[in-house]
């Protein structure tokens, strides 16, 4: 395949769409060899074909840089988690789960402040219940704690000052891997296995015809 002539899309697209649960290639041989590119379209082939197939060591390595930054700044890891909480509780089925073990693990300790804690009754339009139905959590509706969750989030990022950190880690996280993927020597089993998926893909389509 020539990495080449693939776009940029074309390579985000395919990132999308491959298994993201393979497991990461070993450590010798992602610190196997480099080599200076000897011009800008091996250095543009060379990039995209490491991009595709270190994926998942690429993202793992950003990750750990991304853990060694938050080290410093403990509140960051609770801004973190705050952040993606407040984006999980937009989801309508996170919201449903999420409302139905608390109000579960609540009622183990209190029943009555369960009872309180259940979504009010749809309401009911010319006798039957309206499609249109609001998102509640333990009782709340959900964009009640969508906000509490994103001032928290909002709090915790500026007392920390974990935001610049973020950035300054993901700055790092990126640079080392566009490094890597532009001096690692792409060798023959990078090459087979873009063949191999290549022909898997093919493969799919043609049995879906």
């Amino acid at each position: 395949m020539d990495w080449g002539t693939v776009s940029t899309e074309d390579l985000i697209e395919a990132l999308k769409e491959v298994d993201w649960s393979s497991p990461p290639r070993p450590l010798h041989e992602f610190f196997s060899k480099f080599t200076v590119p000897r011009s800008s379209n091996k250095w543009n082939s060379r990039l995209k074909c490491n991009l595709y197939y270190y994926r998942t060591n690429y993202f793992l390595m950003i990750l750990f840089i991304l853990g060694l930054g938050f080290l410093s700044r403990p509140l960051a890891i609770v801004a973190a988690v705050s952040t993606a909480l407040t984006i999980a509780f937009l989801n309508d089925s996170f919201a449903g789960t999420f409302s139905e073990k608390v109000t579960r693990f609540v009622r183990q300790i209190s029943p009555h402040l369960a009872a309180k804690m259940r979504p009010p009754p749809m309401p009911v339009l010319r006798g039957r219940p309206s499609s249109k139905r609001a998102i509640y959590i333990c009782g709340r509706p959900r964009w009640q704690f969508v906000i509490m969750s994103s001032a928290v989030s909002f709090t915790l990022w500026f007392v920390s000052c974990g935001l610049l950190i973020l950035l300054w880690a993901l700055a790092v996280g990126l640079l080392a891997t566009i490094m890597h993927a532009s001096f690692r020597t792409p060798n023959l089993k990078a090459r087979l296995n873009t063949f191999r998926e290549e022909f898997r893909a093919v493969w799919r389509n043609y049995s879906e015809l």
